[in-house]
């Protein structure tokens, strides 16, 4: 391989199924990685040595409700996704789904429209929409506007599946009390991810919703039917169901690490449980306050929160999560990375190797210290690589 540019040495490597000890990460002139033990790495290579840290491809996320000081509900055009997109660049984050949370009629359509007009327009990073809401339970509404909450009609059903047919992945979250099981097979034969959340449904009504096509939950353990002696609701059934995806907010706030660690040991496969950071407008920004539905949001201590003090989504890096993972939970750190990049990435149609170290358009994170961005391998100049706190 006399066209190698760059041997990368002294940093684990996940390749995004697998993590690898004492090996190097080879990149020769026309962007091909391969990874290859240490003692095959020939002198007449160029090295370039790291002290510790880990080598990882671009995380995948498939819960982003806005970035770079800019929330989508307040913006739906093509400038937004792309300051939101470049904003989770900046932190390791390279394929999203941006997400809409519950909202009028008019804007679930306009997010449509833009996200169909950014992937056009070839905007990295975006690969699809996530739509939470508004057919949710206003029972576990969450941060969620009550008054914007209602059941599914005719024409909703209709534009999603219509959404289906001009995006790669759409995914929405809903809740049995305002879904049919009908329409969510319906939504299932389309092509949509259907996950439950925000809901207060019983177990047997949440599995009857995946059997009739539900095959994910949403931020596992919140904003949802726990699980208790006599009624095991939402929760008990994601445990229950090894074949349904759960995606899990691994920042040490929304959940307690033990119950984490309960739902990975509650399961005899769990590699269907991914990460996601519900990440906000702070996400790669420094900003303090933003609005959400005309609600001020607050930034404090790792913390967004409504003035009354619920949770309003995450201020989290993706990084973060993977670190809370094996430092906090106990996983270990080959099925973290997993749950960061292939595990989500399994979900979605038409991914074109997300998530996958050897896939040459796919960018590089080295990890460090709990945070991450992304580093252009065969651009120096580009690489940006932040310590941890």
């Amino acid at each position: 391989m006399t066209d190698v540019v760059k041997a990368i040495v002294g940093a684990q490597i996940h390749d995004g199924e697998s993590l690898y000890d004492n090996h190097a990460l080879v990149v020769t002139q026309d962007g091909q990685r391969s990874i290859r033990p240490r003692d095959a790495v020939l002198p007449d290579w160029p090295l370039e040595t790291r002290n510790g840290g880990l080598i990882a491809p671009g995380f995948v996320d498939l819960q982003v409700n806005g970035g770079g000081g800019i929330m989508f509900n307040d913006d739906q055009s093509v400038g937004a996704l792309r300051t939101i997109a470049r904003a989770h660049a900046t932190i390791g984050t390279s394929a999203l789904l941006p997400t809409l949370i519950t909202d009028t009629p008019e804007r679930t359509a306009a997010a449509i429209d833009a996200v169909e007009m950014a992937i056009a327009e070839k905007v990295a990073g975006i690969v699809g929409i996530h739509l939470e809401g508004p057919h949710l339970s206003v029972a576990r509404k969450g941060a969620h506007d009550p008054g914007l909450i209602r059941p599914m009609t005719d024409d909703d059903l209709g534009l999603i599946i219509r959404a289906a047919e001009r995006l790669p992945n759409v995914m929405v979250t809903v809740a049995p009390e305002n879904t049919t099981n009908t329409q969510i097979s319906k939504l299932s034969d389309a092509g949509v991810v259907v996950s439950l959340g925000h809901t207060d449904a019983d177990m047997a009504t949440c599995l009857a919703a995946f059997d009739a096509g539900a095959r994910c939950v949403t931020h596992l353990f919140n904003a949802m039917s726990q699980l208790q002696g006599r009624e095991p609701g939402l929760v008990g059934a994601a445990m229950l169901r090894d074949d349904i995806y759960a995606g899990m907010i691994a920042d040490g706030i929304h959940v307690h690490p033990a119950s984490l660690r309960t739902a990975l040991a509650a399961r005899s496969n769990n590699d269907r449980l991914f990460l996601v950071t519900d990440a906000m407008a702070t996400a790669g920004s420094t900003i303090k306050q933003f609005q959400l539905n005309g609600r001020d949001v607050l930034r404090k201590d790792d913390r967004l929160t409504l003035c009354d003090g619920t949770l309003a989504g995450a201020d989290l890096e993706m990084a973060q999560a993977v670190s809370v993972m094996v430092n906090a939970v106990g996983d270990d750190m080959a099925s973290a990375v997993r749950r960061a990049t292939t595990t989500p990435a399994g979900i979605l149609r038409h991914t074109d190797d997300l998530g996958r170290l050897t896939n040459p358009s796919n960018p590089v994170v080295y990890m460090r210290g709990g945070r991450a961005a992304p580093e252009f391998i065969l651009f120096d100049q580009a690489r940006s690589e932040i310590a941890g706190r």
